[in-house]
Parts: structure tokens; sequence; C-alpha cells
């Protein structure tokens, strides 16, 4: 998997395409979730592209200090349900806790984490933090990593 970091102004009409495309297969249909993918806030973000042979299999979006929580985030993470047996998640995760360091000098990183992946995270250096709550009919959970 080949992993970029765009800007929303340097993403092409294509990438996207693929990021909405990949997000609603996963967050909306998989997930039976209805909500609001599309939320206004990816202009601010940094974008997390995987790519295996020129399709898009894993992304995330990273938001500096004030632009979502009041720490550096990561979020949307999401891998193609038919890549997830290469360990993808992993891969896409360790780009963007190295990309809130290195571009936006940031150590300590929130995320809302969807509790049923909370050991995932856990393996990436994240902590629970607080109680569980739902977030779209999903039971998440507060998680850090300093």
């Amino acid at each position: 998997m080949v992993i970029c970091v765009k800007s929303f102004s340097e993403l092409t009409t294509k990438d996207l395409y693929a990021v909405l495309q990949l997000r609603s297969e996963i967050f909306v249909v998989e997930q039976n979730c209805v909500y609001q993918d599309i939320d206004g806030k990816d202009f601010n973000a940094l974008h997390v592209l995987g790519f295996k042979n020129d399709q898009l299999v894993a992304y995330t979006r990273i938001f500096k200090p004030g632009d979502y929580f009041k720490d550096a985030s990561i979020g949307r993470v999401v891998v193609k349900k038919s890549e997830r047996q290469h360990k993808y998640g992993y891969n896409i995760m360790e780009a963007s806790i190295t990309a809130v360091k290195e571009q936006l000098q940031q150590t300590t990183i929130k995320i809302s984490a969807q509790k049923y992946l909370l050991k995932f995270y856990n393996n990436l250096g994240f902590k629970e933090e607080g109680e569980e709550y739902l977030e779209d009919g999903i039971p998440h959970m507060v998680m850090y990593k300093h």
C-alpha cells in the first residue's frame, strides 16, 4: 500500500470521489448508519490516503488542535472490507500518527473510537478516557495517545 498525505486543496477530484465513496461504503452502508458524513470539516483536515493498485483501500483524516477537538485528532479511520486481512488499518494509523507528529508538531492525539475497536487502538498506544457514549447509534470511547 502506498500512503500519501494531502490537504483538501491538494486532493484531486478523483481522490475526493474515492474518499467519499469509501467512507460511505463503510460508515453508511456496511455499518447501517444513516448520518451526514460530508460534515464540512474536510476543508480543514489533512487527508491520509492508502492506495493499492491505484485504488483507495485505507483512509483517515487529521485535524490540528482547535479544528475539531482541543487536541490534534485522527478520525474517519476506514479500511475497505476486502482489504482488512492485510493489516492496512495499522499502516494507515501509523502513517497518521507520524503525520500528526511531523506535520502538526503535536504529540497528544485524541480519537473518538468505536468501542469494538478498542484493542486495535490500544495496540497503537491509545488509552481510553471517560465513559462510553453513543455517536450515531454506535458505542464509542474517547481515547488519547500522549
